[in-house]
């Protein structure tokens, strides 16, 4: 089969380009793309890596591959982004990977996907979302019972925008923080109750009866109360965070946690795979966000550090997700081939 790799690439530094150091943070690097494709080269298939972008339209239309395996990420800041390659595959007729265009949009606005996932019972921190026009005005009449609270972007995604300073205790603290990431994201902020208790994260493999791949606690190697896996963290994740998979819960918390991330997973549409993130207080799991477009670096990914963890490995998980999305285009008879 001819499969085709659509992905985003980091390029110039983002400093060169007057931009935040994390914009092209969800970003690829090439080793993660030749991972996918020596994966699916050993599955037989013949490998095209197309990227995104024009290059990536003027490839589709000239040789169209017969399966996408899409994690393409989207370039800029609009809230639609991840949405744009599934979108046109969708219009070219092309099967691919992973979630529809509205599914990776709901999904990458945090206010949204919390709105939705709330719709079917599963409990999400109490936020607020102030516009570019209220940061400026009404930072400052926040109530006081959201605090401490976490402030972020509103539509991005790989811990974006969220530093250690991020985690505020009042208020009057908010303002320089908001305004700030206003001016670095130029997007709405997110003002989130901040949830003490265990950071969960959930990946999740299939379709109709999508399987639990494992949960996953993140625990700091220094203890601390209030653990916040951060952008910093996240970059320095060998030396400040261990994992721990299966995560060590009663049977009673870690029911409940699969129960909310499988809900989750049917609430937004998911397909083929998501990463569900939580926190887990007094035996109550919050939604913090999902991403149907979950990492797959080969050694840092935390899907991929789960996946391991589970006992599975890179080429296991690679295969698991092409699988579910060829049984998925057969049984809904979009496959027009005969490779199946």
């Amino acid at each position: 089969m001819r499969i085709g790799i659509t992905y985003d690439l980091k390029a110039k530094e983002p400093a060169q380009l007057g931009l935040p150091d994390d914009f092209q943070e969800e970003f690829d690097s090439p080793v993660t793309i030749e991972a996918i494709a020596s994966v699916l080269r050993e599955l037989g298939h013949e490998v095209t890596k197309l990227g995104n972008g024009r290059g990536l339209l003027k490839q589709l239309l000239a040789n169209p591959p017969e399966l996408v395996f899409n994690f393409a990420e989207g370039q800029g800041i609009g809230r639609s982004r991840e949405a744009r390659v599934p979108a046109v595959l969708e219009m070219l007729d092309i099967p691919y990977t992973g979630s529809d265009p509205l599914t990776l949009a709901v999904t990458l606005d945090k206010d949204c996907a919390k709105r939705l996932v709330s719709s079917r019972g599963v409990k999400v921190p109490a936020g607020v979302v102030l516009s570019p026009e209220e940061v400026v005005v009404e930072n400052g009449s926040i109530r006081p019972s959201l605090f401490p609270a976490i402030v972020k972007p509103a539509w991005e995604g790989s811990s974006k925008g969220i530093r250690q300073h991020c985690l505020v205790d009042e208020p009057h603290q908010l303002g320089p923080i908001a305004q700030e990431m206003l001016e670095a994201y130029r997007q709405p902020i997110l003002i989130e109750q901040f949830i003490e208790g265990d950071e969960l994260t959930i990946g999740i493999i299939g379709n109709e009866r999508p399987r639990v791949l494992g949960i996953m606690r993140v625990l700091p190697v220094q203890p601390t109360k209030r653990f916040v896996y951060s952008l910093e963290v996240k970059r320095d994740y060998l030396r400040e965070v261990r994992y721990e998979c299966p995560a060590r819960l009663s049977s009673k918390d870690y029911q409940a946690v699969e129960q909310a991330a499988l809900t989750a997973f049917a609430a937004f549409g998911c397909r083929d795979v998501a990463r569900i993130d939580f926190r887990l207080r007094d035996g109550v799991p919050y939604f913090l966000e999902v991403n149907p477009l979950p990492g797959l670096n080969p050694e840092s990914s935390d899907l991929v550090i789960m996946a391991k963890l589970a006992g599975w490995t890179y080429f296991q998980l690679i295969t698991a997700i092409l699988d579910a999305a060829l049984a998925r285009h057969s049984s809904t008879g979009t496959w027009k081939t005969t490779a199946l």
